[in-house]
């Protein structure tokens, strides 16, 4: 008689028999059963509060809509191929007139843009778009083979600049959709709080970036860790990847880290494709540094937005990039070989981690590198700062000129690439001197100005002292975001050689020698990406001021109150004036003289030349 144990273990290997012959069914069932359970509570949420359960109804609608597309694909990719493929041999025939006529369409579409928006928002953004062709034609120059560069890279990636730009600054969905999306970053971001307040104690904020900073880095990479193990990661990046391949028709290596490097950092990037960088040209090698150059990785994303820079500008800036940094170096740099790696052929490298515990701890551990960099960097940096302007206003002191200073310096080099993007003139010194000490320090060293210069605007205190401005405008500091939202600066050259030498070591060579212009393209990349926020960035100031000084000063004078308000719309105001040699008063934007007296009766202005206007 067979014993109790030998029983149950019959039993138990009929169970694991069966459920191996049916285990695709049983998952199927039960994913089912998940899916009809979460579509149950998303309507139960909906019908106890539509308002406040509209966001989860709009993700679970993208995230069927995805999960489909990708199921739709999959399964029917040759179909839809073989569909289309009479069509696209046809457009391959017609190509060559075809091209020219969607160039000569697209160069009227941006004139017609261009005269109807500065009919309705001034001339402020011809400047930004002349910065863009100047950076255009730099690159054309200096390109190591002007007789080889793809146009339609170029164009399409400053074109996906540009549409990306429109979408989320011009569209009140795509504003606001960003800007909410920057609101949740901020509110998740806080729940490194509860970590950094149990191992540094109440009083965690006393230091501030050390103890409230810095933690948001790790909190950060475990976090994007995390969504590597699941997949999230690698399918984000394969679809924006996807999407810039077939517009800009670049390489799948080139595209695919170019994506990856809006979401993760010049170092962990090139990690996507180890296994093809032995393979890669010089051309695709100079793209790949420029993509890790000209943006910023997300780990270091959620410090910047802790110290002050707004996320929404943050987070634009990071996708707009990404096609700019291609565009740039397939202009500077293009391609003279054939790319061996082909879309077919390209699979994404995995992770290692088992389970999801130990990719959350991986990925804190991750970024135990990274904190120290950037602690001993910041130490590093701003003391040196420190010392070399007190050595050079000890020199420009034996010449009578006490103020000379690395700042001074950094100020006249990059004042006039900073105004050519579109930056007020009276801000371009001060942005200048940002571009600077990102080129030659680091980016946190740039930011943490630009958000002390942010806070001195919104407290709303003086904008000179004596005749030292500041802070910016709230164009130009919206530009400098974008200007300085990248890893181009010396010493993240050394990081670049450092990673990809290692991880391709016979190309060392190559990849040295690609450093210094893979360098200024990712600079050029950032200069682009902020000429096209110029161009499209409307201040909220500038839509609600003209409004606010015709209604006040369409009163009697004698009776206005100078409030902080009108002092905010009256400085707009004042920007935004100039003068012909006619003596004629021109504005950007829809301000009036009778406007402009007002402001000059009840503020002293050091911006506009108040005797030009008759009180």
């Amino acid at each position: 008689m067979p014993s109790d144990s030998s029983c149950f273990e019959e039993k138990y290997n009929e169970l694991k028999k069966h459920y191996e012959n049916h285990k695709a069914l049983i998952k199927q069932v039960i994913y089912c059963a998940l899916l009809v359970g979460y579509i149950s509570l998303v309507i139960v949420a909906c019908i106890i509060n539509f308002q406040r359960a509209l966001s989860l109804l709009l993700l679970t609608i993208v995230g069927i809509f995805f999960v489909s597309w990708d199921k739709l694909i999959n399964k029917y990719e040759d179909r839809i191929t073989q569909v289309f493929h009479p069509y696209e041999r046809r457009l391959e025939q017609q190509g060559h007139w075809l091209k020219w006529v969607l160039y000569i369409a697209l160069i009227a579409a941006v004139i017609c843009w261009l005269v109807f928006d500065t009919a309705n928002q001034g001339t402020r953004q011809l400047i930004s778009f002349g910065g863009l062709l100047m950076y255009i034609a730099l690159m054309f120059i200096f390109s190591k083979h002007p007789t080889k560069i793809s146009w339609r890279t170029v164009f399409s990636g400053v074109g996906l600049q540009f549409v990306f730009g429109v979408i989320i600054l011009r569209t009140q969905i795509g504003y606001d959709a960003f800007d909410w999306t920057g609101k949740q970053m901020e509110t998740f971001l806080e729940y490194s709080d509860v970590g950094s307040k149990f191992v540094f104690g109440e009083k965690y904020i006393d230091h501030f970036f050390a103890f409230k900073v810095l933690p948001i880095v790790v909190f950060f990479s475990m976090i994007t860790s995390i969504l590597y193990y699941v997949g999230f990661m690698q399918w984000i990046i394969l679809k924006v990847g996807w999407v810039m391949q077939i517009v800009m028709a670049t390489s799948p290596t080139e595209s695919v880290t170019a994506a990856g490097n809006i979401f993760i950092g010049q170092s962990e990037a090139p990690l996507i494709i180890r296994p093809y960088l032995q393979q890669l040209t010089k051309s695709e090698i100079h793209a790949v540094m420029t993509g890790g150059f000209a943006t910023i990785a997300g780990s270091v994303l959620g410090a910047y937005i802790q110290a002050g820079v707004p996320a929404s500008h943050l987070l634009t800036a990071s996708v707009m990039s990404a096609p700019a940094s291609l565009a740039v170096a397939k202009l500077f740099w293009p391609e003279t070989d054939t790319p061996k790696i082909t879309r077919k052929g390209f699979k994404m490298e995995k992770r290692e981690e088992t389970n999801i515990l130990e990719a959350a701890s991986h990925g804190a551990s991750l970024s135990i590198p990274l904190i120290a960099n950037i602690a001993v960097n910041l130490i590093a940096f701003l003391s040196l700062l420190a010392f070399l302007n007190s050595a050079l206003s000890w020199l420009g002191n034996m010449f009578d000129y006490p103020q000379f200073s690395f700042s001074v310096i950094c100020s006249y080099v990059f004042m006039p690439f900073s105004f050519m993007m579109g930056v007020d003139w009276n801000d371009s010194f001060l942005v200048g001197e940002l571009i600077g000490y990102k080129t030659f320090f680091n980016e946190f060293v740039a930011y943490n100005k630009l958000a002390e210069m942010i806070k001195k605007r919104q407290a709303g205190g003086p904008e000179y002292s004596g005749e030292i401005k500041q802070y910016l405008s709230a164009h130009s500091e919206v530009i400098a975001t974008y200007a300085l939202c990248g890893f181009a600066n010396f010493g993240s050259l050394g990081v670049q050689i450092g990673a990809l030498s290692s991880l391709a070591p016979k190309r060392r060579s190559d990849i040295s020698s690609c450093a210094l212009r893979s360098l200024i393209s990712g600079t050029i990349a950032c200069f682009m990406t902020a000429c096209v926020a110029g161009m499209l960035y409307i201040p909220e100031e500038a839509l609600t001021c003209p409004f606010v000084l015709n209604n006040t000063f369409n009163f009697n004078l004698s009776s206005v109150i100078n409030t902080t308000d009108l002092a905010k719309c009256c400085t707009v105001l004042f920007e935004s004036a100039f003068s012909t040699n006619s003596s004629q008063i021109i504005f950007n934007g829809s301000y009036t003289l009778t406007s402009l007296r007002g402001c000059c009766t009840v503020i002293d202005s050091l911006l506009f030349n108040c005797s030009l206007v008759t009180i």
